[in-house]
């Protein structure tokens, strides 16, 4: 664990890195897992349009393997099927069964000249589980996603079962605070398989290098299962939490201490996720944390199709990961330098225990 003094970067004027601060956690699980074969206006609800085994992993001076730039691999992807029997979901058509968590993984594959996913690359990588909107469907993401797996990560989208647009009846927000178990759920059950042998993901995850991330209610679900005293994964050694806010049923909700690093994204014109809402829980997080404000962004495009904030996004999470996850320095200056991009983002960065109002 290295020891990092502090910097804050304020509207892009200045930035002085000086040193870095891990997070670390013990491992913990007890989650039954059984992969099986499954088929108002809420606060996040958006209107949107849509439009699917052998390379040396990537070196380092210290040791480590170093950042990998997107596009290095190809990206491969395998549906599974989860069933959480321990946990029961009832739709709105009446319907109570146990909790569905079909989930699209991504992941890193020897990138073939004709552009087709080759072998799945040679791992362990670090492993990603993201948490699509209200009334979405991971493959909203898809750019988002692909990006990171080409640089070197594992992604996991679980289809959260109430709040997702095809849930049986119609989505039912409320399931919300259901969700932060279902993403844990979900990475008791991948390295269940990453143990075993035989199937597209043996050996591909390292179990030590876990991040949590999501979109709106995503990014709630993400935000829970990072931080709350009562749901924390202590699994998670980063969270990505992308125009998220605090779960509103969940009234009791805390920044618990010894939480992982923290980056926040917000678009300055969001009026589905306000800033405030951001603001609420990044005030309260410990540092490491860093806030990306997307100028003028709303509340999808960023992170979807915004052909000018998606590329910044894209690089600045990577970054991010490449430095907590995979301690590659080099990355943190990347961050300083694509978040800080005139018109369009602002980064603010906490790299020790600053208060809360230090930067604006």
């Amino acid at each position: 664990m290295t020891a990092l003094g502090g910097i804050v970067v304020a509207l892009g004027l200045f930035a002085v890195l000086i040193s870095s601060v891990l997070s670390s956690a013990p491992t913990s699980t007890g989650i039954i897992t059984r992969p099986v074969h499954t088929t108002t206006t809420p606060r996040h609800h958006v209107t949107r349009s849509t439009t699917t085994k052998t390379v040396t992993r990537r070196n380092s001076t210290n040791g480590r393997p170093g950042a990998t730039p997107a596009g290095t691999y190809g990206v491969g992807t395998v549906t599974l099927n989860f069933v959480d029997q321990t946990r029961t979901v009832t739709f709105r058509t009446g319907l109570t069964e146990p909790r569905p968590l079909t989930t699209i993984v991504r992941y890193p594959t020897v990138k073939s000249a004709s552009g087709t996913p080759g072998a799945a690359a040679r791992g362990p990588f670090p492993l990603i589980i993201f948490g699509h909107g209200f009334n979405e469907m991971p493959g909203i993401y898809h750019r988002l996603l692909r990006y990171w797996a080409s640089a070197g990560f594992i992604v996991a989208a679980p289809i959260f079962p109430l709040e997702n647009r095809n849930a049986p009846g119609g989505p039912l927000e409320t399931d919300l605070v259901n969700q932060p178990q279902d993403m844990s759920f979900v990475i008791t059950s991948l390295l269940q398989l990453n143990a075993e042998s035989g199937n597209q993901l043996t050996g591909l995850i390292n179990p030590k290098e876990i991040a949590v991330s999501g979109q709106s209610d995503g990014g709630d679900t993400a935000l829970a299962t990072a931080y709350d005293p009562t749901l924390r994964d202590p699994r998670v050694k980063a969270a990505m939490i992308l125009s998220g806010a605090e779960i509103p049923w969940l009234p009791t909700f805390t920044i618990a201490p010894g939480g992982p690093p923290l980056l926040a994204t917000q678009g300055t014109r969001d009026d589905v996720n306000l800033p405030k809402d951001t603001g609420e829980f990044f005030d309260s997080a410990p540092a490491p944390k860093f806030l990306l404000k997307l100028l003028g962004a709303h509340h999808l495009g960023p992170y979807t199709n915004d052909p000018t904030q998606l590329p910044v996004v894209e690089q600045v999470t990577t970054a991010f990961l490449h430095y907590y996850l995979e301690r590659d320095r080099a990355a943190m200056q990347t961050m300083l330098n694509v978040g800080n991009t005139p018109g369009i983002g602002r980064l603010l960065a906490y790299t020790t225990a600053l208060g809360a109002n230090s930067a604006k």
